[in-house]
């Protein structure tokens, strides 16, 4: 995962976060992986951060990164 490690929210975007989080992940069938729920995680951080506070934005986000990043790995040959 990325460093956030400078990131500040509020407590009203962390709820928002947890229910994108939360949202994203049910979504997905399981078991989910870690690397999934990292890159879920990732996602909505960096989304919030850029100014997102939509949790059904945020989750949507998340979801369609997890769907575009396996293409361009398998691209790249990085399986």
């Amino acid at each position: 995962m990325k460093d956030f490690a400078n990131a500040c929210f509020t407590p009203d975007a962390i709820r928002i976060m947890a229910t994108a989080f939360d949202n994203a992940i049910s979504a997905l069938p399981d078991p989910v992986g870690s690397s999934r729920v990292d890159a879920v995680a990732e996602t909505i951080l960096r989304s919030t951060i850029e100014g997102e506070r939509d949790p059904a934005v945020l989750a949507r986000l998340a979801l369609l990164e997890l769907l575009i990043s396996p293409r361009a790995e398998r691209s790249r040959g990085l399986q």
